[in-house]
C-alpha cells in the first residue's frame, strides 16, 4: 500500500463534514478514489467490501435517511463485512485511511455508524445475508457554512476536544502515565492516535508502551454498543491502528501488528486487550 500524502497534515485536515454543497465529484477524481481503494490493505487480513451509492440514481431516494445529521450529500461509500475476529478493527483501519486520503484531496467525509438508515441504504448495494453493514460515509465538498444540526452535534460530542496524552497512553503498565519524553520516537504516532476520530468522540483506545511493544486496549463504555449486534467501538480501535501504522511507516520505524495470548498486566475496569504492535522486522 503506497501512501502519497503527508499523514500528519491529513490527520489535521480531516474533520467530520455534515453539510455539503451538493456538488458531484467528477469522474476522473472518482476513478482516482477507486484506484486508491484497490491499494488499501489492512494488517489483520480481513476482507472489506466497498459500495458506492449515488442517491440521485436510486429509486425512492427521498427515503434515504441520516436522521438529519447529513445535509446536501449525494454520494456515499458504505462498507460491508462478514462478522469474524478482528474484522471491525480491519474496517476501521481501511476506511480511516480512505478518509485521510480524501481529506488530502479536499473531499469531506463523516463517520456514520448509528445515524443512518441501514435498511434504506442497503437497497442501493448488494449485501449478502451473512454480511454486516456497520458504517457509511458521505463524500463531497463542504458547504460554506455549517447547518444548525451540525453545530449542535459538534458541541454535544465536544468534537474539537481530545483527552490528554497522559490519560490515554501508559508506560509498561496502567499505573504509569506516558509522557512525551518517555514516548521518544513513538510520540508522533501516539499523538496521531490521540487526534483520531471515534464514535461520539469517546476515544476508547488505551495504549501501553513497553520495550519492544505498543499494546492497544479498548476502554469499553458500558452499554454503548447495546443497540448493535457487534461492538462498534472496535471500529475505533481500527482507526487508532491506522493513524499509528501510517505514522510509524512515514517515520521509517519498522514493526508489525500481532495478537498476543497474554499481556501480563493488571487491567483497569472495563478495559480489554485487543492487539499489539511489535517493533522490528517480521
Amino acid at each position: 500500500m503506497k501512501i502519497n500524502f503527508n499523514v500528519e497534515e491529513a490527520v489535521n485536515l480531516r474533520s467530520s463534514v455534515r453539510n455539503y454543497d451538493g456538488q458531484i465529484i467528477d469522474t476522473a477524481t472518482m476513478n482516482e478514489i477507486h484506484t486508491f481503494i484497490q491499494s488499501i490493505e489492512n494488517p489483520f487480513g480481513n476482507k472489506i467490501k466497498y459500495h458506492f451509492i449515488n442517491i440521485e440514481e436510486m429509486k425512492e431516494s427521498n427515503k434515504l435517511g441520516t436522521y438529519g445529521v447529513i445535509q446536501g450529500a449525494k454520494q456515499f461509500v458504505g462498507l460491508t463485512v462478514r462478522l469474524e475476529p478482528m474484522v471491525l478493527e480491519a474496517l476501521g483501519y481501511e476506511l480511516e485511511i480512505l478518509m485521510l486520503y480524501l481529506a488530502s484531496m479536499g473531499i469531506g467525509t463523516c463517520w456514520l455508524g448509528g445515524t443512518f438508515n441501514r435498511k434504506e441504504f442497503a437497497k442501493g448495494v448488494d449485501i449478502k445475508e451473512d454480511e454486516l453493514f456497520p458504517v457509511i460515509t458521505p463524500l463531497g465538498y463542504a458547504a460554506k457554512k455549517m447547518h444548525f444540526t451540525e453545530v449542535a452535534m459538534r458541541k454535544l460530542i465536544k468534537a474539537d476536544q481530545r483527552k490528554g496524552f497522559e490519560q490515554l497512553f501508559f508506560k509498561d503498565n496502567f499505573q504509569n502515565p506516558l509522557t512525551k519524553e518517555l514516548a521518544k520516537e513513538m510520540y508522533i504516532p501516539l499523538e496521531m492516535v490521540r487526534l483520531g476520530p471515534s464514535a461520539s468522540n469517546k476515544q476508547p483506545w488505551r495504549i501501553v508502551q513497553s520495550k519492544d511493544y505498543v499494546h492497544f486496549f479498548e476502554r469499553k463504555d458500558p452499554g454503548y454498543s447495546k443497540a448493535f449486534s457487534y461492538d462498534i467501538q472496535k471500529i475505533d480501535l481500527g482507526i487508532a491502528a491506522a493513524h499509528f501504522d501510517l505514522s510509524v511507516k512515514e517515520l521509517g520505524i519498522q514493526g508489525h501488528f500481532v495478537k498476543l495470548r497474554d499481556v501480563e498486566m493488571i487491567l483497569p475496569e472495563h478495559v480489554e486487550y485487543v492487539f499489539s504492535w511489535k517493533k522490528g522486522d517480521f
